[in-house]
């Protein structure tokens, strides 16, 4: 034990001063959120002047998409979206450049104005896969919805503990899920786990699946499997009203300036666009009109992120690289390799993470604050770190993962040493 106490200390040794020499030059590199890269939005530019005869100012030959009106988005919108998400026409509806906005929406409406508005029960909880989507998370903590933290594996969350927690407790009023590759883990949903949420018994009358497909369309390589249709499995055990499906364009042309949809049934999206009728007249339509356009049908879609993921896929081969090279034959460090989306998920040794993301941080490597992929920003192992590698130029990156896995090793190592002393 001793010898192998050396070995580790000597090692440690190494790494503090390599450490140090970081600390005198300093990095600026900010790998916090998953942005799409310049040379990404660049693919999207040409949409930009597409709309130019005024004929392309026309929705079904006659509606002029310049004025107001169309509440739930042009036809030629909805017919394009309704296939991203799996739908009908009649049960999609468009909103403007945030899927998170219409999740809020949806949520708002849960709680206040309903018909059976749930904030006028004791109290209102959640299920969070977790790690998770942190937004989702910073979104029902902001509601006061009491979020309940549920395990997640290679196939999505632990359905049995959530059967357990819906069959017992009405409060339960719904659960966030990242269907296909999640985030930040980058798993798709099991057939079977999306047949048990679809069809499981729940105390909650009025239980809510937010189905957020942000990255249905966001593949790295040429398996191109996606979760099963929630909506479908839905109608087939006869809760039709249980999901809401959302999507957007923000990872496919401009997140500031792209488009987003829901799916639900035709009972659900006549209830929400009621809703959205006290607050807008129309979101953009001369936007959807160009996206519409551009994207046209799922097989230009699909050439589009063949696009995206020439630019995307050497980024994560580069990240796999670093990490099996210093790590492979480690028990410092586990991590995923997703199939697409945009993330790599880290699980290090317990009590590690927030150690390892401050040391970053004084080298100039910003990464997602560790525990943010967790419910109210606590995980009890503090072991989960999220990279969002997307925005940044391979070489930047390149010398980013260096002083990652640096840091990773560095701080496990301390947490190794003592522990065996």
């Amino acid at each position: 034990m001793n010898s192998l106490n050396e070995q580790f200390s000597q090692r440690l040794s190494v790494l503090e001063k390599e450490y140090k020499n970081y600390l005198e030059e300093p990095m600026d590199l900010n790998i916090t959120r998953g942005i799409p890269s310049v040379n990404q939005l660049a693919l999207s530019e040409p949409m930009l002047g597409l709309l130019y005869k005024p004929e392309d100012f026309l929705s079904q030959g006659n509606i002029d998409i310049r004025n107001y009106g169309e509440l739930t988005g042009i036809s030629e919108a909805k017919e394009l979206f309704s296939t991203i998400l799996g739908a009908t026409s009649k049960e999609t509806l468009i909103g403007g450049n945030s899927s998170l906005s219409l999740m809020y929406l949806v949520l708002t409406s849960k709680l206040f104005t309903s018909p059976s508005s749930w904030n006028a029960e004791k109290s209102v909880k959640f299920l969070c896969p977790s790690p998770g989507y942190d937004r989702h998370f910073s979104m029902t903590e902001k509601l006061g919805i009491e979020m309940i933290p549920i395990k997640m594996d290679e196939n999505g969350p632990d359905m049995d503990e959530v059967e357990r927690l819906v069959s017992k407790d009405a409060a339960i009023k719904g659960i966030w899920c990242v269907p296909t590759y999640s985030n930040p883990t980058g798993i798709i949903y099991s057939d079977e786990v999306v047949d048990r949420l679809a069809k499981m018994k729940t105390r909650a009358s009025d239980f809510t699946i937010m189905w957020d497909n942000a990255y249905a369309v966001h593949h790295l390589t040429n398996d191109t499997r996606v979760a099963k249709n929630i909506l479908a499995a839905c109608k087939k055990a006869g809760y039709p009203e249980r999901p809401w499906m959302f999507c957007s364009t923000s990872k496919i042309t401009f997140p500031g300036a792209g488009v987003s949809a829901i799916a639900a049934s035709e009972k659900n999206i006549k209830l929400l666009s009621n809703e959205l009728s006290y607050q807008t007249i129309g979101y953009d339509k001369l936007n959807q009109m160009r996206h519409v356009k551009f994207l046209n049908n799922s097989n230009q879609i699909a050439k589009h992120m063949e696009k995206h993921a020439s630019i995307l896929k050497p980024k994560f081969d580069l990240i796999q690289k670093k990490l099996n090279e210093r790590f492979k034959e480690s028990n410092l460090l586990t991590w995923t390799n997703p199939k697409g989306g945009y993330f790599v998920h880290l699980t290090t040794l317990d009590g590690c993470a927030t150690e390892i993301v401050k040391s970053l941080d004084k080298i100039g490597v910003k990464v997602t604050k560790a525990g943010a992929t967790y419910p109210n920003g606590n995980n009890p192992k503090d072991n989960s770190i999220r990279l969002a590698p997307t925005s940044v130029e391979l070489a930047d990156l390149e010398k980013a993962m260096d002083i990652i896995g640096l840091c990773i090793e560095m701080i496990s190592l301390k947490k190794v040493i003592l522990v065996r002393n």
